[in-house]
């Protein structure tokens, strides 16, 4: 079986919910992505890329469905390069990746571009189809942002909670106290904008240009607030609850945001058609799944089925890439794995960075990848919470460490 590899990573800086990004469609996001990590291999004859997968959670505006196939047509690669978009909501591009590397296993592909885009701020509102014609009730628009929609009133009504109410649920199963939460949430902070100022995201993170005369460059990420404490994050309301009862606030939860990824995987071979030698190699990967209100805690499986498929263990682990939907969350699957709250997310997480779903994924696996290079250590693990009760989970081995 060919060894499947990650040879770059990079993405936008993510921007807030109708911020600096919130003019750029999300096909537009995709297509740059697409177009910067090519340019980075010059030697790589494009028409020798075998497939493109891209992860979006939507799909339901300006993505036009398929925006794997949208994003390189855009950008100008040959209209043979074949594309699918995949949509596992939080998780999609990260099982992107995942989809990739078995290709490369089972040598159907060589060399795959991987990627992930949302727009949450460009995500439509919807309007049901009817079931008569010329109905006389009023209808109502769905918001597509985030959440569940349009939801079925066969489905279990303890599943269909909000996330916020999710986690409250789970912070109370997991014992996680409000102050718990906004020290982790400030560390976030802290450690992006740390990351940041010491050049960390240099080779990570492509600037997008203005998407009109009005606009400006967009550079770093828009949320990130290096003064954050867990004082000032403690003042902060609930919002799914009220204050006797509830902890999640708009402070500990990621933001709404808009983004893109995109990486090359491939195999041996695929390193050469890019003149480049791989970051990491895919040692594992995992998918599990849970009731649905529990979303938060399905990586914790996801990981540790991912660790002994690679035929490892935690104390082998010198870097975690944990999504940060949720403080709350987040600290439940770092204290079920048991594992030194350090060696997470060591470069700010998705509290202080931003959460556009489609891209996140394939945030984490880069940053992963990128730690690990700098460390010269040898074992990472990228998990990441999906909605509706799933996880995945991805073991990178640094092919260089000492």
């Amino acid at each position: 079986m060919k060894q499947a590899y990650l040879y770059d990573a990079i993405r936008t800086p993510f921007g807030k919910i109708g911020g600096s990004l919130s003019s750029h469609r999300p096909d537009d996001l995709a297509a740059h992505v697409v177009r910067e990590l090519v340019a980075r291999a010059p030697q790589l004859d494009v028409s020798t890329i075998d497939e493109s997968i891209f992860g979006n959670a939507n799909g339901a505006g300006e993505e036009n469905r398929n925006v794997a196939r949208m994003a390189t047509l855009l950008a100008g690669l040959p209209t043979s390069l074949p594309g699918t978009t995949m949509n596992r909501l939080c998780g999609s591009s990260l099982d992107a990746a995942i989809a990739a590397s078995r290709q490369i296993n089972t040598d159907d592909a060589d060399l795959v571009l991987v990627g992930g885009v949302e727009s949450m701020s460009r995500a439509p509102w919807v309007l049901p189809k009817t079931e008569r014609p010329f109905p006389m009730a009023n209808l109502e628009l769905a918001n597509t942002t985030l959440g569940w929609r349009l939801v079925n009133p066969a489905m279990n009504k303890e599943w269909t909670v909000s996330l916020g109410e999710a986690t409250e649920q789970l912070r109370e199963k997991y014992e996680v106290t409000r102050e718990d939460q906004d020290e982790f949430a400030a560390r976030s902070h802290q450690q992006a904008a740390a990351a940041w100022a010491a050049g960390k995201y240099a080779n990570l993170v492509v600037s997008v240009p203005p998407a009109n005369k009005r606009g400006t460059e967009v550079t770093m990420d828009e949320t990130v607030r290096a003064d954050s404490t867990a004082e000032t994050l403690g003042a902060l309301r609930t919002v799914f609850r009220d204050a006797a009862t509830g902890t999640v606030t708009a402070g500990n939860a990621s933001p709404m945001s808009d983004g893109a990824s995109a990486a090359f995987i491939g195999s041996e071979r695929g390193g050469e058609l890019l003149g480049a030698a791989p970051l990491a190699r895919i040692a594992g990967r995992a998918s599990s799944a849970l009731d649905p209100q529990f979303f938060g805690f399905a990586p914790v499986e996801a990981a540790n089925k991912a660790l002994a498929k690679a035929g490892i263990s935690w104390s082998d682990v010198a870097a975690v890439e944990l999504n940060e939907a949720f403080a709350a969350q987040s600290l439940a699957c770092v204290r079920a794995w048991d594992i030194d709250e350090a060696i997470v997310n060591a470069w700010g997480g998705a509290l202080s960075i931003g959460h556009p779903l489609g891209a996140s994924g394939l945030r984490i696996l880069g940053t992963l990848a990128r730690r690990l290079q700098e460390s010269n250590q040898r074992w990472g693990v990228a998990a990441i919470c999906i909605g509706v009760g799933q996880g995945l989970a991805v073991v990178l081995e640094n092919p260089n460490a000492a």
